[in-house]
Formats: C-alpha cells, structure tokens, sequence
C-alpha cells in the first residue's frame, strides 16, 4: 500500500497530464480554425481575383487586352494580351491613342518621320508592333515642345510622331502595351520612354522594317 506523499505525487502527476492533454486539444482546435480561416481567405481571394480579371477583360474589349495597370515608369500605363490581328476595318481601340490590338496589314512610317497631320489608328499600331515609340500632341502642347519633340523624334529611328486631338495629356507617349501622359518635353521620363521602348523588350516583332509602310 503506497505511501500518503506517493498518492499525492501520483494524483499530481495525473493532473499535470491532463492539464497538458487540454492544453493540446486547445491548441489543435486554434490550428484547425487558423487553417479554416486561411484557406477561406485565400479562396475568396481567388475568387475575387478571377472575377475582377473577367471583369476587366469585359470592359476593355475582352481580347484586346487587360485593364491598365501601373508600370515601371512613374505616371505609366500599361496593357497586356493585347491582340495581334490584321484587319482592313476600323478597331474600337480600349485606350486613345491606342497601345495595340489589332491593326492593319500596312504600317506607318517610322524611321524617325514626323507627320503634321493625324494618322490612322490602326497602320500606327502596327508600328508599334514593330517596336516603335509614337508621339502624339494636342494643340494644348506648346509650339516649343513640339519643335522639341520633332527634334528628337526625326533623330530616332523606330519612332514617329503626329498631332492626335482625343487624349487626355498634352503629350503622349505610346509604344506596345505601355504609355504616358505628360505636359512638357522636357519631363525627364520623356527620355526614360525612349530609352526603355524604342525596340524595348516589349516589342511583339523586333527587327521588322519601319520603312516600305505609309508614308502619309
């Protein structure tokens, strides 16, 4: 028969393990319901991922591209899973000027050609799709900037420029899938676009010709 002190250790010791068998069981419950929580988090996460994608889709014309998004240069838009189709009509381009998308078979001009007058949307795309920077200006721009810009541009190959009446920005700069706004010509991420998108990385057809195109 065991001692007084050896029952109290013994009932002790039964305490400590079931005080530390709770102590698991709440801990197991805690994780269970973390778990619960993350992975409802991460689906409605997806689920609302998907749904903006399909959304953005729908109010950009679907194929021709997603919604704009911010790029690498401060102020810039850009766009992707653009379409590449040849096209003799008119495309209801998602942005204005237009980034890409479908265009015509024919491309304009653009070794470093200025153009007094508007262009076709759809043979600039296709400039674009050769890796060519186009600026564009509005009549808010001012005769110092475009003489500026005129410079630059007749000095660059793969670019081209032309007045456009239906932007937002004074100046614009647009190159396949990427584009910005900006007031002045001397806004240093004017440089920035050249030096990053005149046959950058996001070319679609680097290398193609921007002679042999149209010429007005």
């Amino acid at each position: 028969m065991g001692s007084p002190n050896s029952k109290a250790r013994t009932a002790d010791r039964r305490a400590r393990v079931e005080e530390i068998r709770r102590q698991e069981q709440a801990r197991e419950r805690r994780n269970r319901i973390i778990t619960i929580t993350a992975c409802t988090a991460v689906l409605a996460g997806l689920v609302g991922g998907g749904l903006y994608l399909v959304n953005s889709a729908d109010d950009n014309g679907g194929s021709d591209g997603k919604a704009a998004a911010a790029g690498s240069i401060s102020g810039e838009k850009t766009w992707s899973g653009l379409t590449q189709n040849h096209v003799s009509k008119t495309v209801d381009y998602p942005m204005s000027p237009p980034a890409g998308g479908d265009h015509n078979p024919v491309w304009q001009n653009c070794n470093g050609d200025v153009y007094d007058k508007p262009l076709t949307n759809e043979n600039a795309v296709h400039s674009l799709e050769h890796g060519a920077v186009w600026v564009t200006y509005t009549d808010k721009a001012t005769d110092a900037d475009v003489k500026t810009l005129a410079t630059r541009v007749s000095k660059t190959p793969y670019s081209l420029m032309s007045p456009y009446a239906d932007q937002a920005s004074p100046i614009t700069l647009t190159a396949w899938g990427h584009q910005l706004g900006v007031t002045e010509a001397d806004d240093p991420r004017v440089a920035e676009f050249f030096d990053t998108y005149v046959q950058g990385d996001q070319t679609p057809e680097p290398g193609a010709p921007c002679t042999g195109g149209k010429a007005s």
